[in-house]
């Protein structure tokens, strides 16, 4: 074959590769990336109902990123701490690529399978740090709205008492209370905030036992930090705030509010990573930030026109100065100090 005949089969080579590749792009938008992101499988590992707020976050992002992407998700709900490592080690020899969920109270577990299983992409809830080369964390950093109720409620309250219902005693759900304190302490130095932990993460009928002893209390504004809480509002006609999504519609009447944890920016990211072919274990805390669309107030729906103007605009200034970096939550961990009544 002459030379000249080569260098045209080169060039009809080449001219046909570039067309299969105009030809993915067309289909995949993204090329070749986004081809195989369509193969990725994403499991995700949750010790509570998916009802609860933290799973059903972290479910509700997972499934936005599975559809843009078309990447194949599922999930497993209310799994018993004996149960937890079987139903990890399942997913991982179903051949998945990457695994979340909540690691809390099954850190040496999930901390343990992901060594087994280095070429898959773990990242978990977790108060710890991340691990090399496959162990990566995040957690529901949502202080910076917290911040944002407590000045609502400081500025809302006729009683001169706020109150708070948090879950547990532990870091994650502190940093979110004490912001929440801070907040109104801040606005309104004389305001009172009284709370109880109900030392569950999950108990709806607790949490209203607890909401209306607080109410008893003298509170007008509550911060249930989960289920039941809203309802005691409801029940005695007094504002309240959710948490982690936007639950306006459990009482149109009583929720103001409520910080929102949307972990979309995180699952994304961690998805973009494994598919780049870049993942190692981070920590993905600023993905939940404010300045990452991580975290934000729930609109004010039905208290869009009931809540003092000079309140929505103390609240959109704050947010700027938190969004611009001239005000800086402090990120309080220890054991809240309530005030007596």
């Amino acid at each position: 074959m002459s030379t000249m005949r080569k260098s045209s089969s080169v060039v009809l080579a080449l001219a046909i590769l570039v067309g299969i590749g105009l030809i993915v792009s067309v289909i995949w938008p993204g090329g070749v990336q986004a081809a195989v992101a369509k193969k990725l499988k994403l499991a995700a590992c949750y010790s509570t109902p998916i009802e609860e707020p933290w799973p059903n976050v972290i479910h509700q992002a997972c499934l936005k990123v599975a559809k843009e992407t078309g990447i194949k998700y599922d999930m497993t709900e209310h799994i018993g701490y004996t149960d937890f490592e079987k139903v990890l080690r399942e997913y991982c020899e179903r051949g998945y690529d990457i695994i979340t969920g909540d690691a809390f109270g099954n850190e040496e577990v999930v901390r343990r399978v992901a060594k087994d299983y280095p070429k898959i992409a773990f990242c978990f809830g977790s108060g710890l740090g991340p691990a090399e080369p496959n162990f990566s964390v995040f957690d529901n950093w949502i202080q910076q709205p917290a911040y944002l109720c407590g000045i609502i409620g400081a500025k809302v309250s006729k009683t001169g008492i706020i109150a708070a219902l948090p879950q547990m005693d532990i870091p994650e759900i502190n940093r979110i209370l004490n912001a929440y304190i801070a907040g109104a302490k801040d606005t309104n130095p004389k305001i009172k905030v009284i709370g109880t932990y109900i030392g569950s993460f999950f108990d709806p009928a607790k949490n209203k036992e607890a909401g209306l002893a607080l109410i008893e209390g003298g509170a007008d504004v509550i911060f249930s930090m989960g289920y039941g809480g809203i309802e005691a509002a409801k029940e005695k006609k007094i504002l309240a705030f959710g948490n982690m999504q936007d639950q306006w519609e459990l009482a149109p009447d009583s929720v103001i509010t409520g910080p929102i944890w949307d972990m979309y920016p995180t699952i994304k990211a961690l998805v973009d990573a494994v598919q780049g072919g870049y993942f190692s274990g981070r920590d993905y805390a600023e993905y939940s930030f404010m300045t990452k669309g991580g975290s934000y107030l729930a609109p004010y729906h039905n208290f869009e026109k009931k809540l003092p103007q000079e309140v929505k605009d103390l609240v959109a200034a704050k947010t700027k100065e938190i969004k611009d970096g001239k005000l800086r939550v402090a990120i309080d961990e220890a054991t809240a100090k309530f005030d007596t009544k």
